[in-house]
């Protein structure tokens, strides 16, 4: 299984804005550089993108959720 993981601790969001559609949705095809969501350190945000293909199988945190470096967001499956 891959993942897709956290580059930075904060918050994670899974759209660009409250009013605007998630990035990505389980059963959606990712490719490299696709982004999936944000993560917002000290009001900053920062695009997650996609380093493989596959498929989202789950998201593995809540949208607005705390994160830490290295944390695993995203299952993908080929």
């Amino acid at each position: 299984m891959k993942q897709i993981l956290s580059p930075l601790p904060g918050t994670f969001y899974r759209k660009p804005a409250p009013d605007q559609p998630v990035y990505k949705s389980e059963g959606d095809s990712v490719a490299p550089g696709d982004v999936i969501g944000l993560v917002e350190v000290m009001k900053s945000f920062h695009e997650v993108k996609s380093e493989t293909e596959g498929k989202v199988k789950a998201f593995l945190v809540e949208n607005e959720g705390p994160v830490t470096a290295g944390q695993p967001l995203v299952d993908l499956e080929d």
